[in-house]
């Protein structure tokens, strides 16, 4: 099961039961199954606090993911600033609505295992956010 929530902020206007299927779309390529994912909306301030408080990083970021995976299931909660998803989509010249969705589908491609902290690997989170939004399409 999918949740979306906020706090502090407005709930994004996305629409949830194809957001979900989506997602779940995105894990079946990588041969996952989603299991208990929430999603969590709030503003800078609140993610800056998460990132403090549970990775001990003093600094904004547009998405934080904590993983409980077990086996093949997705399990997992991903926080993400709307405030900085805003900042992203302008500094990348994308809209707000595609800079949210490939922030929404990079937590659930960190679950399926796929990192960008290593060398060589941001390319590889970007390919496979690039071909999730192409399934969203």
């Amino acid at each position: 099961m999918i949740t979306y929530s906020a706090d502090g902020v407005k709930m994004p206007n996305i629409k949830k039961r194809e957001t979900s299927a989506w997602i779940k779309a995105v894990a079946a390529t990588y041969g996952r199954k989603i299991g208990e994912v929430g999603y969590m909306f709030v503003d800078d301030k609140k993610i800056l606090e998460v990132n403090n408080e549970y990775l001990g990083h003093d600094y904004y970021t547009d998405v934080i993911t904590f993983d409980y995976d077990e086996g093949d299931t997705v399990n997992g909660d991903i926080v993400i600033s709307l405030d900085t998803v805003r900042t992203n989509a302008e500094l990348f010249g994308k809209t707000y609505e595609e800079e949210l969705h490939r922030v929404i589908i990079h937590g659930i491609l960190h679950l399926c295992g796929i990192n960008d902290k290593g060398p060589g690997e941001r390319e590889l989170m970007e390919t496979a956010e690039n071909k999730a939004l192409a399934i969203r399409a």
